[in-house]
């Protein structure tokens, strides 16, 4: 099973549920790369655009590839309007670009789906010299402000999560170093969500192992869910964590 397609079963649950960047990321990131209708930019696997729409606004020739053709769509329908808009519907390993064309390369939680090697030195290339990558995501605490709500979920998700396939990508941003970038900068933001039991079935069933997880064992774990729910005063406070590592080719 190749998961790097498993989101694109749901592009409209995608779209509604995902949560969203905060402002002060993008206006640190056009600030630091000096975005504007000079520069070219590459966003790799940009789904339905959660992280689009502030940098097509700086006027930038921009340009994303998509994996995903339900996505693809998706961002044709929403950005195609942009005369600076394009994407191309193709694997970012196996695509072919030019050497030295790109003033930005991003990430939004989409990197750590491709091999680091493969990642950094693939983009290292197509950056021109002082062009930068900037890799951002959300890490979400879930713990840290409903501890017994957590244990229940637990629970539940032991006696009923079995699924075929394990999410298993990790991606140590830092060793970005190692191949030939410098300037590392590291900024995080935080902010809390507060959902309710059905919110929050919403959001995890954007995940791409909520996504495969097959009956007998789907119903029988979301009404866990909704009764762990029922007994925590039916909300969680989610702790989001908005990181973004921001690094440069060297002139």
């Amino acid at each position: 099973m190749d998961f790097r397609k498993t989101f694109d079963r749901i592009p409209d649950d995608f779209d509604k549920y995902r949560p969203r960047y905060c402002e002060e990321l993008f206006q640190k990131l056009i600030a630091c790369c000096g975005l504007d209708s000079e520069k070219k930019v590459l966003e790799i696997g940009p789904g339905t655009g959660q992280a689009t729409e502030p940098v097509l606004k700086t006027g930038c020739d921009y340009t994303a590839i998509e994996l995903g053709e339900n996505f693809t769509d998706f961002m044709k329908n929403r950005f195609g309007s942009y005369p600076n808009f394009h994407i191309v519907n193709a694997d970012f390993e196996e695509y072919i670009f030019d050497a030295e064309k790109y003033d930005l390369v991003y990430s939004a939680a989409t990197i750590q789906w491709i091999p680091e090697q493969t990642a950094f030195t693939k983009i290292y290339q197509m950056l021109k010299p002082g062009g930068y990558l900037a890799m951002f995501m959300t890490r979400s605490d879930e713990t840290s402000l409903n501890p017994h709500l957590r244990n229940e979920m637990n629970k539940v998700y032991e006696e009923f999560f079995h699924v075929k396939q394990k999410y298993s990508c990790k991606m140590e941003y830092q060793n970005v170093l190692h191949y030939g970038f410098t300037n590392l900068q590291y900024t995080e933001w935080k902010r809390e969500r507060i959902l309710n039991a059905e919110e929050y079935i919403c959001y995890i069933g954007t995940h791409c192992e909520h996504i495969t997880l097959e009956e007998p064992y789907r119903t029988k774990f979301y009404q866990g869910i909704r009764a762990a729910f029922g007994n925590a005063g039916n909300q969680i406070i989610i702790v989001d964590t908005i990181p973004l590592y921001l690094v440069q080719k060297p002139l």
